[in-house]
């Protein structure tokens, strides 16, 4: 549900709907370009998850905006059971809302997500297909669920239809496009861990190292492969670097296992 909220129905919208559901306050203003930015995708964000969206247009209602020490919009707060428990300003990246969000409400997409990866693990492999078959037909827009969707069509060797799935994330979707990108790397990984014959160490590296990582072992994975890097850093066109940087890719920045080994790498390449 989305409010426009003023001085005299902050109380009703927010403090006693937060005892009922988490409301995201919007502080916005309409001369604001990046507030235009935001709207759309919190209200979209709204009716997926089902948290109550609250607007308080700060040019109106000064008095709101100043008690909470507003300075610069949008600035978002998250309230549950009367209080403030998060808050981010500026208009970020819906990968970044969407990983702040769900820490405090679940979406139906999220839970069937989790149901999916429940029922993989369980070797229910029919099952998790159907979830995210179901999943990619009601959310085209959602790239979370295709890079979801073509990480389990990898692990089941359906190459072609992870390679299908991952094409539709363009350059411009681009919180997404790095991870479809090193996913596509995770296709090679499955190729090598498969079908690589071993007729030398780098090989077995390489081939244990793209075991490792299509199974999320990550940090055995990048130890394989930055000991590709120091033996033979040209060995299969740079393949020990082009994988840890595939790994990077598919852990993200901020990651600690890519911090860790983005300096080891860097010690043998330069």
């Amino acid at each position: 549900m989305i409010y426009d909220v003023t001085d005299e129905n902050f109380e009703e919208i927010v403090v006693e709907k937060s005892y009922q559901k988490p409301v995201v306050i919007d502080f916005w203003a309409p001369w604001c370009g990046p507030c235009r930015v935001l709207k759309p995708l919190l209200e979209k964000l709204a009716n997926e998850y089902g948290f109550i969206l609250a607007k308080i247009n700060t040019d109106e209602n000064p008095h709101i905006a100043q008690e909470f020490g507003v300075s610069g919009i949008p600035d978002v707060r998250i309230f549950i059971n009367g209080k403030e428990v998060d808050r981010f300003v500026g208009a970020l990246p819906e990968p970044k809302i969407r990983e702040i969000i769900s820490k405090y409400v679940k979406s139906e997409a999220d839970q069937l997500l989790q149901q999916a990866k429940m029922e993989f693990m369980a070797g229910n492999i029919g099952k998790a297909e159907e979830i995210y078959e179901k999943l990619l037909s009601e959310y085209p827009e959602n790239k979370k669920i295709t890079l979801e969707a073509a990480q389990f069509y990898i692990k089941q060797g359906r190459l072609d239809r992870a390679e299908e799935l991952l094409s539709s994330i363009k350059e411009y979707h681009k919180e997404y496009f790095s991870k479809a990108q090193a996913l596509k790397e995770l296709i090679q990984f499955k190729k090598w861990c498969e079908e690589l014959q071993i007729e030398n160490e780098l090989d077995r590296l390489l081939k244990e190292g793209s075991c490792y990582a299509l199974n999320e072992n990550y940090r055995e994975a990048l130890e394989k492969f930055l000991k590709i890097v120091q033996l033979d850093k040209k060995y299969r066109d740079e393949a020990g670097r082009k994988s840890m940087v595939a790994v990077f890719n598919l852990l993200g920045e901020g990651n600690p296992l890519t911090k860790e080994f983005r300096k080891k790498l860097a010690m043998w390449l330069y």
